[in-house]
């Protein structure tokens, strides 16, 4: 028989202090000779009025490598009460780590000093979090770990800073189509990120006395095989859809052609982001019998803006998914879009908030759109 798996704690940590507003291009630095021109338009559609930088916002240099933020996040379970020091399995994920090797996943691991242990390294933007609580779920399921620590982080205040954008725009003043389609696709994303980073600690028992999350199940797919990318970074994007890598680029165009800023496809997001991380997913759940949206209490969703947010819901409907928004949960306005560690800062907040009892049901919905990823999660409260 199969092992039940239990979150037993989950820590956060954000770094430095909030940034409103009226602060984020002071702190990340203006971008060429003139401020943005459509922070403004952005922001008002993504409804974030605060957010976490690692960075200096007097010097403007970083304040914490993504393992840093990682390795806080990891000890505040310790000071709860998980055992680091016999961990068995750590998982990390994240969009982008400090280096191109090694891994992220041992980065963490050496600057927490931990004794020796497994470690898993998950790659991809938002749902490399999810995919490594399910590594860690999968591995105490099996009876393969009794200890683990899953993660979720971003540190990408250090791609969005002013003067990483200043010589690529300078380097293409000659082509003006060029220059308004670089700027929308690399300043969309500087006023829609942020940094910050979470940690479950699971094993195969509940706690003793408190609270605890019974993982029902979780579910992951992509639908890679039927779209093109659409956020992307360290590559170009050809006509046909296709990605060149940085390594087909001589070392000067990776500033002229801006190879390593991360860049959205808006037009394609607006069109499949809700069909196919909402509603074609739910419905398959929905029509199995594994998801009963009668008996889900919470509803916690990633979601990058507040302008998808009744997207989500009708594409909810369509799929027979109807979970009325009174129940839903979310802190983007005030702790930001932080990628692959936004579940685990939403899940926390809930968790320690006093909000939940137990056999109460939660459903987590995490999208991705580098080239179309969801994942879903079911959780019952013990």
């Amino acid at each position: 028989m199969m092992s039940r798996v239990y979150i037993k704690d989950i820590g956060v940590f954000l770094p430095n202090v909030p940034v409103d507003n009226q602060a984020m291009e002071q702190v990340l630095g203006q971008s060429g000779d003139r401020p943005s021109r459509v922070k403004n338009i952005i922001l008002r559609s993504n409804g974030i009025t605060s957010r976490y930088y690692a960075i200096d916002p007097q010097t403007g240099r970083a304040t914490h490598t993504n393992a840093e933020l990682t390795a806080l996040a990891v000890q505040e379970l310790g000071r709860a009460g998980c055992p680091l020091q016999s961990l068995d399995l750590l998982c990390c994920g994240t969009t982008l780590p400090d280096q191109l090797m090694p891994s992220h996943g041992v980065m963490v691991h050496g600057k927490l000093g931990l004794p020796p242990c497994e470690v898993a390294a998950l790659s991809g933007i938002c749902v490399s979090g999810m995919m490594a609580l399910k590594y860690g779920y999968l591995a105490l399921r099996c009876a393969e770990a009794e200890n683990v620590v899953a993660t979720g982080s971003e540190n990408v205040s250090a791609l969005l800073r002013g003067h990483n954008f200043c010589e690529q725009g300078n380097s293409v003043d000659n082509d003006t189509d060029r220059v308004q389609e670089l700027a929308f696709a690399k300043d969309f994303l500087r006023w829609m990120l942020s940094d910050g980073a979470g940690a479950v600690w699971m094993a195969d028992k509940p706690n003793n006395q408190g609270l605890s999350l019974r993982i029902d199940w979780i579910m992951q797919k992509s639908y890679a095989g039927q779209l093109e990318p659409c956020m992307y970074a360290g590559a170009e994007k050809a006509e046909d859809g296709t990605l060149m890598g940085w390594r087909e680029f001589l070392p000067r165009d990776w500033v002229s052609q801006s190879v390593f800023a991360i860049k959205q496809d808006v037009k394609l997001l607006n069109e499949n982001i809700i069909e196919y991380t909402v509603t074609r997913p739910l419905r398959e759940l929905v029509e199995s019998g594994r998801l009963d949206p009668a008996q889900i209490d919470w509803y916690l969703p990633h979601y990058s803006s507040e302008f998808f947010r009744n997207k989500v819901y009708a594409g909810m409907v369509e799929a027979g998914c109807d979970i009325d928004q009174d129940k839903w949960f979310t802190n983007l306005h005030y702790k930001g879009n932080t990628g692959s560690a936004s579940i685990y800062i939403i899940l926390e907040e809930l968790f320690h908030s006093g909000r939940l009892s137990g056999g109460e049901t939660l459903l987590c919905y995490i999208p991705e759109s580098g080239r179309f990823s969801t994942a879903f999660m079911q959780l019952r409260v013990v």
